[in-house]
């Protein structure tokens, strides 16, 4: 099939966009570069550098007959959506708006939405949360995502172009960006190789659901075969807390730096674990690594990176 994956050169999308090539598909990666980097780029796919935002953009999905939209490209970052909830709004909204009516124009057979289960679902209620659970969105990131889901069910009501919105929980792995407000594995990782102090937010025990990059990648090659539409939780069920994740890391790069604690960010959800049952059942998907395997993987990744490729 002809796929479009936005974000494409990016953490998660990129994953995605080797998975899909190495099932034999003809891959389009639309990117703008800020966050993803070229060396992410499989030699296979054919690279556009644009942002989701320009008519170019619509106008390729257009020309080069896509049939499946893969949707990853975002400003994914929570604590700038709360500080500038306009540029969210700008990339989350109306550049996916632009990608939806290109998708409509060219008449697209499938939309695979990367969702976020870490916000939709605001402070849960239920431990894990299903796909039922009421979606009170407590950040601008979690509500644009919320609404995308929103106009995606209006494309397939109107235009009857089918979609899943996998709702992601705390997805980490190679390649994940160390910078900036990126995943905290990916920033304590680099802090303890280079031999600097990592500092846990708050008492370090808010939890969250840690699903290896590989597995999501899994998910939405299965995405792409599966009759039916609406939300699927990508994340494996088990709670892990911050001090449990520093303990691993520390671990596993053969750092002595002791647990050390800063103050907590204000906003920041207490739990948040997504049960994928749904996922089982529909895509007959189920996390296959472990969060020490996946934790040694990455730890593997960074070390390797940092001491010349």
């Amino acid at each position: 099939m002809r796929i479009l994956v936005t974000g494409g050169a990016g953490f998660i999308g990129s994953h995605v966009a080797d998975t899909y090539i190495n099932a034999g598909h003809d891959v389009f990666v639309v990117d703008d570069l800020s966050s993803g980097t070229r060396e992410n780029l499989h030699p296979k796919v054919h690279f556009v550098h644009a942002d989701i935002q320009d008519s170019s953009v619509r106008q390729l999905i257009v020309r080069e007959k896509i049939e499946v939209l893969n949707h990853h490209a975002a400003q994914m970052d929570v604590r700038r959506s709360v500080a500038d909830p306009l540029f969210d709004a700008r990339i989350n909204i109306m550049g996916m708006l632009n990608l939806l009516e290109g998708a409509r124009e060219a008449g697209v057979k499938k939309i695979v939405f990367a969702s976020s289960g870490g916000t939709v679902y605001g402070e849960q209620e239920q431990f894990p949360a299903d796909e039922t659970h009421a979606t009170h969105p407590i950040c601008p990131y979690g509500v644009s995502k919320r609404t995308g889901e929103h106009y995606l069910h209006y494309y397939q009501t109107e235009h009857h172009i089918p979609y899943i919105a996998l709702r992601y929980a705390n997805i980490y792995g190679p390649r994940q960006n160390p910078h900036g407000e990126a995943g905290v594995v990916a920033i304590f990782t680099t802090r303890l190789l280079a031999g600097q102090q990592p500092v846990i937010n708050g008492d370090g025990k808010q939890t969250r659901d840690y699903v290896f990059v590989g597995d999501v990648a899994r998910a939405n090659l299965a995405a792409l075969q599966v009759d039916f539409t609406g939300p699927i939780n990508i994340g494996t069920g088990v709670e892990t807390d911050v001090n449990v994740l520093f303990d691993h890391l520390r671990r596993f790069t053969g750092s002595e730096a002791p647990e050390q604690h800063g103050p907590a960010k204000p906003g920041e959800q207490r739990r948040s674990v997504l049960a994928a049952g749904r996922a089982a059942q529909l895509l007959g998907w189920r996390p296959e690594v472990t969060l020490e395997n996946g934790l040694r993987q990455t730890v593997e990744f960074f070390r390797t990176r940092t001491h010349g490729h």
